[in-house]
């Protein structure tokens, strides 16, 4: 079997154990959402469930936790891609959550990705619903490492690890009381290359950002930031404008470029296959913490 062949075969096995993931969530709970936030990961499972349904539309709505400090491209992808395959798509405010008192932001124009707690669990119980597909994969980080394919929740929406029901030879249980909600993750067992290569087989398209191109960043703790009216030099930093892209996506006050000359998935795809480290864990500024505290980041419902 050749290299291309075999890569082929494994991308396929992935796409059915996925498929398989997402169908047997829609028939053991009631009311099901897709977080989707435009980045690359969400992207993959957007389709995933699409294939798991098709010809009919999508049974449940897609939900996007807004922080309110995003990329421009990656929001305006979002609402194309979410238009073209005819989806509901829900946007829970961060921003609206701190108008109500809901969330506390300790630094105005820092980080909020902390704050998404908060407004995701706000939307999962007003809409009711009981079952959040995401696209978190098993080699980001340590923490995420020990979810299972479907991770329970209690009433609060809190996690423990600890209490994790076994999913041996891929048999799931769905199974929950009223109150309870689980988080699913379809993707566990891909990489971050199998995901490229995935987008590469499906033609998928992605944000902009994702390519390499020229923008005006400032190096800060070992991370390339974009200037944006919440990110501007600090006393001593310098403002580069130099060829970059990104591996993720998320709040731009703490995810990080890389620089690059990666201008097609091509390109990309050779890029990942010889990276040593995540890409949570190069350019994820609050992702460099402990993983006892991103343990605890998750017990208390951050997905």
């Amino acid at each position: 079997m050749t290299v291309v062949a075999r890569h082929v075969s494994q991308l396929r096995a992935l796409e059915a154990e996925a498929i398989f993931v997402i169908r047997e969530v829609m028939a053991e709970l009631r009311r099901p959402v897709l977080l989707f936030s435009g980045g690359k990961d969400s992207i993959v499972l957007l389709r995933l469930a699409e294939k798991a349904f098709r010809p009919l539309p999508l049974p449940f709505p897609v939900l996007h936790v807004d922080t309110g400090h995003n990329f421009p491209e990656v929001i305006a992808f979002r609402d194309r891609r979410v238009a073209e395959g005819g989806h509901r798509l829900i946007v829970a405010s961060v921003q609206e959550s701190i108008d109500r008192g809901r969330a506390r932001e300790e630094t105005p124009g820092g980080s909020r990705n902390r704050l998404q707690t908060v407004t995701l669990l706000d939307a999962l119980e007003h809409h009711g619903f009981d079952a959040a597909f995401g696209g978190a994969r098993r080699d980001e980080e340590r923490a995420r490492a020990k979810e299972r394919v479907l991770s329970f929740r209690d009433e609060f929406g809190q996690w423990e690890p600890r209490a994790q029901r076994a999913e041996p030879w891929t048999l799931y249980n769905g199974r929950i009381r009223d109150g309870e909600q689980i988080r699913v993750f379809p993707l566990s067992n891909w990489t971050e290359l199998d995901v490229w290569r995935y987008i590469e087989a499906e033609d998928l398209e992605l944000p902009s950002i994702y390519f390499a191109h020229r923008r005006r960043v400032i190096p800060r703790d070992g991370v390339l930031l974009a200037e944006s009216e919440w990110v501007l030099p600090r006393a001593g930093e310098q403002v580069e404008e130099t060829m970059v892209r990104y591996r993720t996506v998320g709040d731009l006050t703490v995810t990080g470029a890389v620089r690059s000359e990666a201008t097609d998935i091509a390109s990309v795809i050779a890029e990942t296959a010889v990276a040593t480290v995540s890409e949570r864990g190069e350019t994820r500024a609050d992702d460099r913490v402990s993983e006892a505290a991103m343990e605890d980041r998750k017990r208390e419902g951050y997905f």
